[in-house]
Formats: C-alpha cells, sequence, structure tokens
C-alpha cells in the first residue's frame, strides 16, 4: 500500500478513527493489525520475514540482556545480524552478486552455467532490518533496556507510518512512547495534517511532475541535446529530494496525529556548505545509523589520518550498496567518500583563500554552496543511471554543449512547471531557513489554516495523480 493510492486513503479514513476509540491493549493490537494489513497489501507473502525478525530479535535482546559471559553476548548479537542481514543479503543482493560473478568469469572467456533466481525484492526490507538490528545492538552496548511486551516489540519494528521507507527510528526513541495511550489532540492533528500536505505535494506535484523528463533523458540519453540532459540532471536533484523527504514529512505527519514524535529526516540539505554537513541533513536517519553502527564502530577518526579516510571511505560505500543492487550505488557512495575525504584533505586551503582574497561572508557561503550542490549533482547522475554507460552517455553528452540552445528544450511547458516548482519550494525552504516560517504555521491557527488551503490548491492543480511509488521503495 502506498500513501498517494485510493485504498490508502480509505485505510487512513477506517485506522485512525478506530485508533483513538481504542485504549490500551485493543489499541495497540490495531496499530500491529493495521501495519501488518498495510504491508500486506503488496504481498502478505513477505509478512513473514518481519515476523521471523520480530521474533528472533526480540528474544535475542532479552538473553543478550540478561547473559553475562561476553563470549555468549557475542554470539546472541552474531545470530541476530545473520538473521538479519542473512535475509537482506538474500532477497537484495543475492542475484546482484551472482549475476557480477558470471559477468567477470564471462569477461575471461569463460561460459559458466550459473544462473539468478529471478528474486523479488521486498519493499522497505533495508529500513525495518536496519531498525529491528539498532535494537539488539544498543541492548548489547548496555544503553537500551529489552522490551518484555512482543506486541509492543512488533509494533515498533513494523510500524505503518515509516515501515516501507523510514525514516529509520531507534527503539530507544520509538518503544518509551508506548508506555501509555495518546489521547486524541486536536493540536497535534492539524500539526501533523499540516506536515502530511506538505509531504503529498512535494511528492505527487513537484517530484511526479519533474519524473517525466527525468525519465525520458535517462531511457536514452543519446538522444537528447545537452541542455534537456543539463535540465534532466537538475530536475533528477529535486525530484529525489522532494520524493524521499515527501514521503518521510507524510510519515512523520501521520506519526504526530497518532500521539508519536519522530526525528526529522531532512532539514535543506542542498543549503549544505560542506559534505560533511550535507550528510547531516540528507536522510539523517540513515546517515546517523550508518556513523553510529558502523563508522564509530571502525574507529571513527579516534586512530590517525589514514584509518579516519579508511572509515569514512567504507561507510560510504556500504551506504550506496544499502541504496540497491547496483554497481552505480556503490560508485555513488565511492564518490561521497572520496568528496568527504577531499573536504578534510583541502578545507583548510579553501578556508585561507576565502581570506587572503577578503572574500565577505555572504560570497564563501553561497561559493561553498554552490560547489556541494554541483558535485552532489553528479554523483546523482550514477545513481540514478541503470549502469555505468548510461551515465558515461550522460555525462558525455553535457560535457559536449551541443544542442544547448532555448529551441532545443523539449516539452516546455513542463519544464516551465518544474522550474516554477522548484522555485516555490526553494522560496518556501529559504523563507523558513531565515524566518522560521514553519514554527510561525505551527503556532498560529491562522497561518496554519491559510496553508492548508493553498497546499490543497498547490495539490489539485499541479498534482500528478497516478499513483507513482516511492522511488526509495525499492532501497
Amino acid at each position: 500500500m502506498i500513501f498517494n493510492s485510493l485504498p490508502f486513503l480509505v485505510f487512513v479514513a477506517i485506522f485512525i478513527p478506530l485508533y483513538f476509540a481504542l485504549k490500551g491493549r485493543a489499541r495497540l493490537l490495531l496499530a500491529l493489525a493495521g501495519s501488518y494489513l498495510f504491508y500486506g497489501w503488496w504481498d502478505w507473502r513477505f509478512l513473514s520475514l518481519i515476523a521471523i525478525s520480530t521474533l528472533v530479535d526480540f528474544w535475542v535482546g532479552a538473553a543478550v540482556y540478561k547473559e553475562q559471559d561476553e563470549k555468549r553476548r557475542k554470539r546472541l548479537l552474531l545470530l541476530s545480524m545473520v538473521v538479519n542481514l542473512g535475509f537482506l543479503g538474500f532477497f537484495k543482493y543475492f542475484d546482484f552478486f551472482i549475476a557480477s560473478f558470471v559477468e567477470l568469469l564471462q569477461s575471461f572467456g569463460l561460459q559458466p552455467s550459473v544462473s539468478t533466481l529471478g528474486i523479488i525484492l521486498p519493499v522497505g526490507i533495508s529500513f525495518y532490518t536496519f531498525q529491528s538490528m539498532s535494537y539488539t545492538i544498543d541492548i548489547y552496548r548496555r544503553k537500551l533496556e529489552p522490551e518484555h511486551d512482543l506486541v509492543k516489540f512488533a509494533t515498533f519494528v513494523a510500524f505503518w507510518p515509516q515501515l516501507v521507507a523510514g525514516p529509520i527510528v531507534r527503539a530507544s526513541d520509538f518503544l518509551p512512547q508506548f508506555r501509555s495511550d495518546h489521547p486524541f489532540e486536536w493540536d497535534r492533528f492539524t500539526k501533523g495534517s499540516a506536515q502530511v500536505l506538505w509531504g503529498f505535494f512535494k511528492k505527487v506535484a513537484i517530484a511526479d511532475s519533474l519524473a517525466p523528463i527525468v525519465d525520458q533523458c535517462f531511457s536514452d540519453p543519446m538522444s537528447f541535446g545537452s541542455v534537456n540532459l543539463y535540465i534532466a540532471v537538475f530536475f533528477y536533484s529535486f525530484q529525489i529530494y522532494c520524493d524521499f523527504s515527501g514521503y518521510s514529512d507524510i510519515a512523520i505527519g501521520f506519526a504526530r496525529m497518532l500521539g508519536f514524535d519522530f526525528p526529522a529526516n531532512f532539514r535543506t540539505p542542498y543549503f549544505s556548505k560542506n559534505f560533511s554537513e550535507f550528510w547531516t541533513r540528507w536522510h539523517i536517519s540513515l546517515s546517523s545509523w550508518l556513523r553510529d553502527y558502523l563508522y564509530i564502530p571502525l574507529g571513527g577518526n579516534r586512530h590517525g589520518t589514514a584509518k579516519t579516510y579508511r572509515n569514512l571511505m567504507l561507510t560510504m560505500l556500504l551506504g550506496g550498496l544499502w541504496h540497491g543492487a547496483n554497481w552505480t550505488f556503490v560508485f555513488w557512495g565511492w564518490l561521497h567518500g572520496m568528496y568527504l575525504v577531499v573536504q578534510r584533505l583541502f578545507s583548510n586551503v579553501w578556508t585561507g583563500t576565502m581570506r587572503t582574497l577578503r572574500a565577505p561572508g555572504w560570497l564563501n557561503a553561497g561559493l561553498s554552496i554552490l560547489l556541494v550542490y554541483l558535485f552532489t549533482n553528479l554523483a546523482w547522475v550514477f545513481f540514478r543511471s541503470p549502469d555505468f554507460a548510461t551515465a558515461a552517455a550522460v555525462l558525455q553528452n553535457m560535457a559536449s554543449l551541443e544542442g544547448f540552445t532555448v529551441a532545443q528544450i523539449m516539452n516546455k511547458f513542463l519544464v516551465a512547471k518544474g522550474v516554477l516548482l522548484i522555485g516555490f519550494l526553494l522560496l518556501v525552504e529559504i523563507s523558513d531557513f531565515r524566518f522560521n516560517y514553519s514554527q510561525l504555521v505551527v503556532r498560529q491557527p491562522v497561518f496554519r489554516l491559510a496553508s492548508f488551503a493553498v497546499l490543497l490548491w498547490l495539490i489539485a492543480f499541479f498534482g500528478t495523480f497516478n499513483s507513482n511509488a516511492f522511488i526509495y521503495f525499492q532501497f
């Protein structure tokens, strides 16, 4: 079930009134049943994967907490990781590595008889796997006590707003919120509704309006002039941002309506002045997960420069692989790892140059934001491309500047619509950045009502209502 579909609207219209009509155990059971229905609507067979991960981590968490012998505690943690990463590895990466192995052998002139299995990727497996694993790891680290109520823990793992595309919510933040019923609060409901509407606007009005241009250009880049490819890459940077941050806004908004508080997953990432800052603003729940459960355990920046660079590269490479079973995702992660390394190498040079030139602060900030955005776009070319040949064709045609004229722009209406919507998005984000506009909407009912009316009109006027799946469903 996806947010921008008729079945979901029916689901929400039934679920929310029932949720607040019930209390205690009945409400908790409804939340769990609703979450399983939400996920099972896509393919009920994969509910077994969530159920197995839930049962294993529930048992392992309790056992690790009670166990005093360090070797046994490590074995129990290893069991949890083997089960969770085993499911993730088989369903997401088995066919990928088999195909890569076959291609490698074929490059040496061999013709192996090995074939892929055509495995279907379960929606959201990367998200709920990481969420469930963080629970057992935190208990192993003595940072969290185990949950003794299986229904509460199962609801934590499968909670429908953020089940299939995040944000990845830590057990230490989420599980304590199940300790009491959350009565209906009109203020929370309206604030959550405002965030839901903003998320829907970013998805159906902006992301889905930009998608046709992006899809056409990346499907056959050699058929389009450089001006169209520049537009497509520019549009894709905002398509993926609005698509994914739109989902996060909808998920966080619905959770708020139901009485739960989720952390922000995006904070105007394209206004970042360096790549370290970018990764504190983009997909925050994943980047912080990778920092706390991979980068820091590897040693972080505590063991010298060379090992810091190694840890950065490993973290970003695995972060790239997390996004999908394709070498282009790995290369995307490698690029961002290199960006972070180069930033550490030359940040002092940049700062010194700006001081020597006596560049004003606004110019320094503006150039920094522009450079980060341009290099992020370069990486997005590989992220969006199905293979390296497509990425090379896109970059080659962009570099050639052939057909770089206004007359060559295809479907000028869609391009103008996209630019207009991106301009509105940037205007809102800059206003929020400078004047904290979102807090004004939250505090003042009049502004909240006005924002509701504007967003509903924009969604109705600019929205693309064809139930396009969210991009991050494939991850």
